[in-house]
């Protein structure tokens, strides 16, 4: 049969039928941040092999987050309990992973029985106890994994110290008073004790697993997979619970302490909450300014706006600060922009009727949402340059200087610890959210995320 197009580099069809020993009979790209593609191999005995492709194009020598390091979490959890895809195959050549394609579904926030999702929910915190109790040295993961941290702050800061060093050279020349102040407090509020290290999924939460009758069929994506404290996937699960609402956490987290044995606290879950969204923030945060061709910027930039918010929220909710929204400019009526009407009209109409693959339908969306964004940029964004260098100004207690040049006295005085904590958390989420409304058709890609109680 004919394969659809396609821009696979030469010789990996070859590689994965080489795995199956026979031919290749579906190729479907599938629609998520990060390349895969979905793959049927027809073997000789007449089965077909049904796996799910993925595909690092630009991998990062020794980077800690990779797809070697998922492959081989995956091929290490095929020996225990815990569902997860299970490795087929690894092409060191075209750093490429085939994975069993498993059964279920993602979507857990959109069922509609609120009764199924609790179930569901309830048999995922019950997995990710089993996998907390596992022990490191059985996995056989060393070389991979890095040796076992030795302290509570490494437990904690490890993965962040790390993102910072990969991403030294862009952070060498961006500064962003969220993400300094963000890495300081994590440096400042990093947990005294840890009850167990354990291998930790690092990304984990609704949206990241596979369910089906009420139960979890394949946790998935592990390619932040680590040693560390399991604390710190409870504060994980709070994330993709925010982003992917599913019903909320009250009574969840009791239960993983009651099947783990491992104490839960309200304290390490606030903590851990924001070190995901500050750990997060650096590679969004370069893939903003700094985009590859391919990537969903649209869908980046809903991530570090809606992101950038969350994480203040919950910064003010760790240290009892009080919020308060800022004020922002009238909407101006359709009427008034008849240039970006017409576009988007035009391509409702005459472009999206004529797409007939879900990742062109889904590019194209993109498109959308950054033209908007860009008209929208346009249109306010001096205003929103202005405003955030007067604020800064009296935060600190200066005279008002350019938008740059404010950032930069921003982030020396974060630096140097300066600041008292509320008054820059308050000023940091006045920003997050004026940068939130700048970018709304971004934001729109997931509308009105907010934190579910913690207990």
């Amino acid at each position: 049969m004919s394969l659809p197009r396609h821009d696979l580099p030469d010789g990996l069809i070859d590689w994965l039928q080489g795995l199956a020993g026979g031919q290749l009979t579906r190729l479907q790209r599938h629609v998520a941040r990060r390349e895969a593609w979905v793959v049927d191999l027809q073997r000789p005995d007449g089965g077909c092999v049904e796996g799910f492709l993925r595909l690092d194009r630009q991998p990062v020598e020794g980077g800690t987050v990779s797809l070697r390091r998922e492959a081989r979490i995956c091929e290490a959890l095929m020996e225990t309990e815990i569902p997860a895809p299970a490795l087929l195959g690894w092409s060191e050549e075209h750093h490429a992973a085939l994975f069993s394609r498993e059964p279920g579904s993602a979507d857990l926030p959109g069922l509609a029985d609120v009764a199924e999702q609790r179930a569901v929910m309830e048999d995922f915190i019950d997995v990710i106890a089993r996998l907390h109790q596992l022990e490191p040295a059985a996995l056989g993961l060393d070389e991979v994994l890095g040796p076992l941290p030795t302290t509570a702050a490494e437990c904690a800061l490890n993965d962040v110290d790390a993102q910072l060093r990969q991403f030294a050279g862009f952070l060498k020349d961006y500064r962003d008073p969220l993400l300094s102040y963000g890495v300081d407090w994590l440096r400042r509020h990093a947990p005294d004790n840890v009850t167990r290290v354990s291998l930790v999924q690092g990304d984990t939460g609704p949206v990241n697993f596979l369910f089906a009758d009420r139960q979890v069929t394949a946790v998935v994506d592990w390619e932040w997979g680590h040693w560390g404290d399991p604390m710190e996937d409870l504060g994980n699960i709070c994330v993709r619970e925010f982003w992917n609402p599913s019903g909320g956490l009250n009574g969840l987290f009791q239960r993983y302490e009651a099947q783990s044995g491992i104490p839960y606290t309200r304290r390490a879950a606030q903590y851990y909450r924001i070190q995901q969204n500050v750990r997060g923030m650096i590679p969004i945060h370069a893939v903003c300014r700094h985009p590859r061709p391919g990537e969903p910027l649209a869908w980046y930039l809903c991530y570090r706006y809606v992101g950038d918010r969350s994480t203040c929220e919950a910064l003010a909710d760790a240290m009892g600060i009080a919020l308060e929204r800022p004020a922002l400019p009238e909407e101006a009526p359709a009427s008034e922009l008849p240039l970006e009407d017409s576009a988007l009209a035009t391509l409702a109409s005459d472009v999206a009727p004529a797409l007939d693959t879900p990742i062109a339908r889904s590019r194209l969306r993109d498109a959308e949402v950054l033209f908007q964004c860009a008209v929208r940029e346009a249109r306010w964004g001096d205003w929103l340059r202005d405003t955030e260098s007067r604020e800064i100004a009296r935060l600190l207690g200066a005279q008002p200087v350019d938008y740059a040049q404010s950032l930069a006295r921003l982030v020396a005085a974060i630096e140097g610890r300066q600041l008292a904590d509320e008054p820059l958390v308050q000023y940091l989420a006045r920003k997050a959210w004026r940068d939130e409304w700048l970018y709304r058709p971004a934001v729109t890609l997931y509308p009105e995320r907010t934190w579910s109680p913690l207990d």
